[in-house]
Order: C-alpha cells, then structure tokens, then sequence
C-alpha cells in the first residue's frame, strides 16, 4: 500500500469521513487503484492565462513527487459564457475555473456537475478574488477618477461584450451596481449604463479582446478591466499606461470547481480534487497574489497589500437577489443589455 502522506493527502482529509478520505486515496492512486488518465484539462477565462501557467508549473513536479504520478495538463481559455458552452457541447473539462458563478452553474444544470458544487473547497470555492478597476492612457489625460468621470467630455470607453465575457458582465453590474450603492434609483443606474455603452465603440468577445483593442490598438481612453489584466496590461505597457482605482467596484468570485461528469469517466477525480487544493496552499496563494489575484487566505493579502489597495466593493446580492436573477434580468435575450445598447446605438 502507497503511504500518500504527502501535503496534498494530509491536507485534504480535513473534515473528511472515513469513508470520503478512502475514497480520496483511492482517487490518487492509493491501495493499487490507478486512474485511467493522468491528463487534465483546465477550462478557464481570458485574464487567467499566466496564472494557471504559473500553478502547472509549481503543481505537477510537486504532485509528482508526493504520488510518484507525472501529470500532463492542459489549458484552454476564452470568454467565461463560451467556455461554459464549449463544456456543455463536449469539451472535456477536469476542472472549470470560470470567471462568474452563473457561468460555472449552467454546467451544473445541465447533469455535469453535482449539487453543492460551490462547498467541494474552502471559502465557498473561492480560492481568490478580483474587483473591476480602469486603465488609462499615461498622465491620465482625461483626469478619470471614478465613474462619474467615464461620462465626462468626450470619454471613450472599451469594455467586452457582457453576453459573452465575464469581465464584460462586472464592467457592466460594476457601472449598474455603483450607482445603485450611491444612493441612485434603478432608473439612474439605467441612464448611467446606456450612456457608458454609447461611448463603446466595440464589443470584444473576451477581456484579452478588449486588452488587445486598448493597449495595442490605441482605442478609447479608458478600459474597464478585471484587476488582474489590469495590472498585466499596465506591466506589458511599458510607463505607457496607468490604472486608476474607483472609489467603490463590485466585488469578482471567480468560483473554481471539478467537473463531476467528466471525471468520473476519465478516473481523474483525485489528480483535480489535488489540483485545485493546491491553490490553497501557501505555495499556492503566493502565485495567485504575484499574478494579481487577490489570495484567499489573509496573511497571504496582507503581504501583498501594496498591490491589492483597500476600496469599497460591492455584490450583486446589494442590488439583485443572485445571479440567476440578473442573468434573466439583464443578460438574456431581450434583456436589459439588449435594451440598452440598442438605444445607444441610436443615439447620434
């Protein structure tokens, strides 16, 4: 018998049953059970790219020399809703690490994933978080502080498409959601947010879209980000970019979580419930805080905090009752989204 008493086994059998933590060994290989594959395929959003590169590298040769198994994984990236689709039509994902709840949730509705997926890992599977933020050009000549000053003068704005991208959905609630927290009615939010997407001259279907359309284009004068490319996008700029930081955001759960239907076939169960563990190891926090990502775990942010500045944030549940509901609200066909920009590209 293995003795799999490695960090990844003794850190995972935390409030585990007797009969979960036999299972959880088997999973890895222990007690002569070996799984049929030991490939994954991480299915992800745009923004996380460099992240998970960075988490591959550390985690495979570390697994490998707890389990003695050498791990092949694979990332695949894009628009949060498409990857979600992309799961559903057949793209066969270990893990979805997707960029807002409702994207990862939609695979649970349709079988592939079980009930209570978001309590498989600690801090409701959420190993890190994120806030929506603006990048402007070098000097910040447009002097854009906070939202209000996205509709000032002739303020261009770029920003992904929100019925495809993650980022694209929080730049919009972010917009919504800040007006409503200032004490503005729903009628203002809806003023506010036709009037930012009549500065929009395109829709990307992603956020490394929009990140290309910005930096690398030259259009707009200011990008409604993800923290995370934010910084990524500021870095590659060369001093030819800044951020700016709101007075309040909404606040980003990038949820992460095994694909039950997926694994369960392939027999890679345990080589994903590892994987995604990983990220709550210390080794794991301080990858995500060096890509930008703001850890889960407290001491680790608190070593990072000159990158990860204190601001108000806000969630969806402040101004909706969830994410179901502003999915229906504001996302689907004929929805909100579809009103407004319809409007706004009327506008002269």
């Amino acid at each position: 018998m293995r003795a799999c008493r490695g960090r990844f086994g003794i850190w995972r059998t935390a409030g585990l049953t007797a009969g979960a933590f036999v299972l959880l060994l088997t999973g890895l290989g222990c007690f002569g059970a070996k799984p049929k594959s030991h490939q994954l395929l991480n299915v992800s959003y745009d923004p996380t790219r460099e992240l998970w590169k960075d988490v591959n590298l550390a985690f495979i040769p570390a697994y490998e020399k707890e389990t003695g198994i050498r791990l092949s994984i694979l990332q695949s990236h894009g628009a949060s809703g498409s990857q979600a689709r992309a799961v559903i039509d057949g793209l066969e994902a270990d893990v979805a690490t997707l960029s807002i709840w409702s994207d990862t949730n939609v695979i649970h509705k349709k079988g592939m994933m079980k009930a209570g997926w978001e309590d498989e890992f600690p801090n409701r599977s959420l190993p890190y978080t994120s806030t929506v933020v603006f990048v402007v050009r070098k000097g910040n000549p447009k002097g854009i502080k906070d939202w209000k000053d996205l509709l000032v003068g002739d303020v261009g704005i770029v920003t992904p498409n929100p019925k495809t991208s993650g980022n694209g959905k929080l730049s919009l609630l972010a917009a919504w959601g800040n007006v409503i927290a200032s004490g503005g009615t729903e009628e203002d939010a809806r003023k506010f947010v036709a009037d930012l997407y009549h500065r929009v001259p395109v829709l990307d279907t992603g956020a490394r879209g929009a990140t290309s359309t910005f930096a690398q284009k030259g259009i707009g004068d200011v990008h409604i980000a993800l923290e995370s490319e934010a910084w990524l996008e500021v870095e590659e700029s060369a001093g030819a970019l800044e951020i700016v930081y709101p007075k309040q955001s909404i606040l980003h759960e990038p949820h992460v979580a095994i694909v039950d239907a997926i694994v369960d076939v392939k027999g890679t169960r345990g080589h994903a419930k590892a994987y995604l563990s990983y990220l709550y190891t210390r080794s794991g926090q301080e990858i995500i805080a060096k890509h930008h990502f703001r850890p889960s775990d407290p001491e680790v942010l608190a070593a990072h905090a000159e990158h990860f500045p204190s601001m108000k944030m806000f969630t969806i549940t402040d101004f909706a009752d969830g994410w179901d509901s502003v999915q229906k609200k504001f996302f689907a066909e004929g929805g909100l989204f579809d009103q407004i920009y319809a409007e706004a590209q009327k506008k002269p």
